[in-house]
């Protein structure tokens, strides 16, 4: 698919995926551009002569040789993946809608709730309201929370960039942890599994669905979770024992669970999730209009084009800061 469409743009194109590392000089010679998405970007490639830019398909700051692109004078692109995205706004819409009560909430305006509470509806003023009529003393902020996510790939990236800006803290875990440069520059610290589930305020789950991650959230790891943490997966049904979630909700165990994912889809009439306490479904649409690998590729062949028309490429990164992260 990406090769078709390069080419049919008109983009000659030499791919190394395959290759070993010290063949990757010779393959590149007098290369306008190189693009990578998680392979790393070294000094000896981007001295390359006449190299124009290192597009980076995603936002992993492990792709490039920051120190010497800058060095180097060779501009930095990152192309964020429009679906990762997505899912990953998805991902915080369930922490924000359980942590704020937003169904409940709704639920309870719409039905006139304040009659079981025994107050009456009041002309407001800036100063006369009926704060939190509906009474919930659960209400809470991501402020200052801890965010666990298993797995960092392109969506978790994502993910922990929104989390971020909540100012909750991110751990993460994956089998091989990043460098020390890496986890400041993406502002998050590794955990094994059990370390991250008994510390986080918020599991979100970003693993793909192998026979290795087969029902990971099981029983056990449920266990391992604070009472008042919450489960969010917006990956793949298969990664959680729905059965032993279901049971953990209804005996309090954890706070709640945000799930856009599930082992049947639709989920079947009469599963068990469906009326547990705490819980926040939707229909398997993290990825909606996000545009997914189709959409990566033609920002990607848009921004090449650009550079051979000798106009500035979007998505440079602009900045690094003393703490060494990187902004666009």
């Amino acid at each position: 698919m990406f090769d078709a469409a390069l080419t049919e743009a008109g983009i000659e194109t030499a791919w190394a995926g395959a290759s070993r590392d010290d063949e990757l000089p010779d393959i590149v010679a007098g290369a306008d551009v190189l693009l990578t998405a998680r392979r790393r970007v070294g000094a000896q490639l981007i001295d390359v002569p006449g190299l124009k830019l290192v597009q980076v398909q995603g936002r992993a700051p492990w792709a490039v040789d920051w120190a010497a692109a800058r060095h180097a004078g060779v501009p930095v692109s990152v192309l964020p993946h429009g679906g990762a995205i997505a899912v990953a706004e998805q991902t915080m819409a369930l922490m924000l809608g359980l942590y704020r009560m937003l169904v409940p909430g709704h639920q309870g305006t719409v039905d006139a709730a304040y009659r079981e509470k025994e107050v009456e509806p009041v002309r407001t003023t800036e100063r006369v309201i009926a704060f939190n009529w509906l009474g919930f003393d659960n209400v809470r902020q991501l402020r200052g929370k801890t965010l666990g996510l298993v797995g960092l790939g392109d969506i978790g990236l994502e993910v922990s960039r929104r989390a971020r800006a909540f100012d909750m803290n991110v751990l993460y875990h994956k089998r091989l942890a990043l460098s020390a440069e890496f986890e400041q520059m993406a502002g998050v610290r590794h955990a094994a599994l059990a370390e991250l589930m008994g510390e986080s305020d918020v599991v979100s789950l970003h693993v793909p669905h192998t026979d290795a991650t087969e029902g990971m959230i099981d029983a056990a790891a449920l266990a391992l979770m604070k009472s008042d943490a919450i489960l969010i997966n917006t990956a793949r049904g298969g990664l959680v024992d729905e059965t032993a979630l279901a049971e953990a909700l209804r005996g309090g165990r954890i706070a709640g669970a945000g799930l856009d994912a599930f082992v049947e889809e639709p989920l079947p009439v009469g599963h068990p999730l469906t009326d547990c306490p705490n819980v926040l479904l939707s229909p398997h649409v993290g990825g909606g209009t996000g545009g997914g690998q189709r959409g990566m590729i033609r920002s990607i062949v848009e921004n090449l084009q650009r550079v051979a028309r000798g106009d500035p490429a979007v998505g440079l990164v602009t900045m690094s800061t003393p703490e060494g992260r990187f902004e666009t």
